[in-house]
């Protein structure tokens, strides 16, 4: 299974990679499979060339491969900072730039960081309308970090929590992918009878 993680993070280092690394530590612990992969996207090296695909329509060498990533990942954890009570714009513009259907029933974690409690509903009004639009499955639990939340109860029970919610979900999406039969194997026999020889069977017996 693959895991990517999108982080909207700018500054180095980031409360927000921060939180996306312990929301992906979490899940990977919870994930029992073999080989997992997991894979983080920083779109604070991305911005220019989010910028030239609005412009000229098309992804550079480093977004197109960031897209490809998580049109064909497994699950989702995306982590933005909260500016002007909202996902950050270079966020949204990467989300803007992916095919419309490329999260059509994906697991997806929202997580967000800010520096205050009082944006924790960003989670509920920003982020959960966004990717219910794009049709990707969100997990029960969000995760919102506030300066002070870093260090103090609460923050790592429902990074904890939301994690398992992910892994169960990812863990599920792979299991029937290995159980499905082959197209060929799923067609229940039948005898295919000639157009000509049904008429004439017809014809026979109604007279």
């Amino acid at each position: 299974m693959k895991l990517v993680v999108v982080s909207a993070g700018l500054s180095v280092p980031s409360s927000t990679r921060l939180l996306a690394d312990r929301l992906a530590a979490a899940v990977d612990r919870k994930t029992p499979v073999d080989g997992e992969v997991v894979e983080v996207v920083e779109l604070r090296d991305l911005a220019v060339e989010i910028a030239h695909n609005f412009t000229n329509g098309f992804p550079g060498k480093a977004l197109a491969a960031a897209l490809d990533a998580v049109t064909r990942a497994d699950g989702l954890i995306v982590v933005t900072p909260v500016f002007s009570a909202s996902y950050s714009g270079l966020f949204k513009s990467f989300f803007d730039v992916l095919d419309k259907d490329a999260l059509a029933g994906k697991p997806v974690l929202i997580a967000a960081t800010g520096g205050t409690a009082r944006h924790s509903l960003v989670l509920e009004h920003a982020l959960r309308p966004l990717f219910a639009h794009l049709r990707a499955v969100t997990v029960p639990t969000g995760v919102y970090a506030a300066s002070e939340d870093w260090g103090a109860e609460g923050l790592p029970e429902r990074v904890d929590r939301a994690a398992g919610e992910l892994a169960a979900l990812m863990t599920g999406l792979s299991a029937g992918r290995e159980e499905k039969k082959p197209a060929h194997l799923e067609v229940a026999d039948f005898t295919v009878v000639p157009f000509a020889e049904q008429l004439a069977r017809v014809s026979s017996s109604g007279g």
